[in-house]
């Protein structure tokens, strides 16, 4: 089954934190900061037909977003945030 995200909207899937540190300290799960960086998964129809958008983002690209942007959702055991194209902060290259 696929998501299929509806207008300006963008599907993202986050990208696991590091479980260790630096210096090589391994963290327990209860002290790791959940990051706000994912991978983008789908775009909406508004952002692919808009010609200014389309360019800013794709899928396969990686993100950040707002901290408490999107609805999560759960499917066939994935999960998966929806946030609109306004919350992605910035794309890492």
């Amino acid at each position: 089954m696929n998501i299929k995200p509806l207008g300006d909207r963008v599907v993202i899937k986050m990208i696991e934190a590091e479980e260790k540190t630096k210096s090589g300290i391994v963290l327990p799960s209860s002290a790791k900061e959940q990051p706000q960086m994912a991978e983008v998964m789908a775009v909406g129809p508004d952002i692919v037909n808009d010609e200014k958008k389309k360019d800013q983002i794709k899928v396969g690209d990686r993100v950040i977003f707002s901290k408490y942007a999107g609805t999560e959702v759960k499917l066939d055991g994935v999960e998966y945030t929806i946030i609109k194209l306004n919350d992605v902060l910035a794309v890492i290259e």
